[in-house]
């Protein structure tokens, strides 16, 4: 799934031999991101340090005696190698474990095109399912200011009302088991690189997302960002501004038939691709489907391969309740 950039990378763009604008006492070792400001990198840490700490103290992300897990893919972000540093526990969630499929099996079935919905899907499933293995309260996810915009931007391109309304929520699933909060909301992605620049040894990037819509987004934010920076904070504060209609009618949360996971329809959309994945019919769940048994002409095509056994969301770590 992730790959390591070989060769040395290049350092944080440097500020010159200006004095720090922050303390006045240190050479200014970079220029932020965020704000332009030029600093030292000492006044930097204790910047960045401070920013997250509001974040989390004024939206109270958590109470004494919370139990938090950290949801960790292997980026720039979220990096394992950064938590097993700090001594704390590494709980492994595999697709295979999971659902029968790694990664690798379903680009090979499903091609570089629609991957990333998978990967999508069964990540965010695979979060909380680990989570609940370990029994914690929270999940602490690494998704940044750049990513909230992003979000942002695709409901809207997409007309994704349901989602558009609580995208920039810095807590969600509350009304769930277990919620997800992300302290970063409000923080740089660029910042985040470049605070512990010193500390990481390998940068990790998907290799299956050359063609991900999201890149699209992404490439977009970063041009805005280098015209006016404060682009994606507006944009975050533009989506939080958004009110929904009250005559609209959003989908009412259920849960899955047939893996007990959070869903609005009968089945939930991991069940749904993994089904279109084990009859040999990977496309069954993207885009204008009308269902898992029939409705659409690929669910009229002979299966091309055998059923695999039916995926841990059953299986092998049990049914779970959500």
């Amino acid at each position: 799934m992730d790959s390591a950039v070989d060769g040395p990378r290049q350092p944080p763009a440097r500020a010159g031999n200006r004095l720090c604008t922050r303390c006045g006492e240190r050479k200014a070792a970079l220029k932020r991101p965020k704000t332009l400001e030029q600093i030292c990198r000492e006044c930097f840490y204790i910047v960045f340090e401070d920013e997250i700490h509001q974040t989390i103290v004024d939206n109270n992300l958590f109470k004494p005696g919370d139990r938090v897990a950290i949801g960790a893919s292997g980026g720039k972000v979220a990096d394992t190698t950064d938590l097993l540093q700090y001594g704390l526990p590494l709980k492994i969630v595999s697709y295979k474990d999971l659902y029968g499929w790694t990664m690798d099996d379903i680009v090979k079935a499903i091609g570089l095109k629609n991957n990333c919905t998978f990967c999508g899907v069964f990540r965010r499933q695979a979060l909380d399912r680990g989570a609940a293995l370990l029994k914690v309260d929270k999940i602490v996810t690494g998704h940044n200011a750049d990513d909230i915009a992003e979000t942002v931007l695709l409901n809207i391109l997409r007309g994704d009302i349901a989602r558009l309304s609580r995208c920039t929520f810095i807590t969600t699933g509350e009304d769930g088991p277990i919620p997800r909060c992300k302290p970063f909301k409000y923080t740089y992605e660029k910042e985040i690189v470049i605070y512990p620049y010193y500390a990481i040894s390998h940068i990790f990037s998907c290799i299956y997302s050359p063609n991900a819509y999201r890149g699209f987004a992404r490439e977009f934010i970063k041009d805005l960002e280098r015209m006016r920076p404060r682009a994606i904070l507006d944009i975050i504060k533009s989506g939080e501004n958004f009110r929904i209609s009250t005559t609209t009618r959003m989908p009412e949360q259920g849960t899955c038939e047939r893996c007990g996971y959070i869903s609005s329809q009968k089945l939930c959309k991991a069940c749904v691709l993994l089904d279109g994945l084990n009859r040999g019919l990977p496309k069954l769940g993207i885009g204008r489907t009308k269902g898992v048994a029939g409705g659409d002409s690929d669910s009229e095509q002979q299966d091309k391969r055998p059923e695999r056994s039916r995926s841990s969301l059953q299986g092998k770590h049990g049914n779970i309740d959500f």
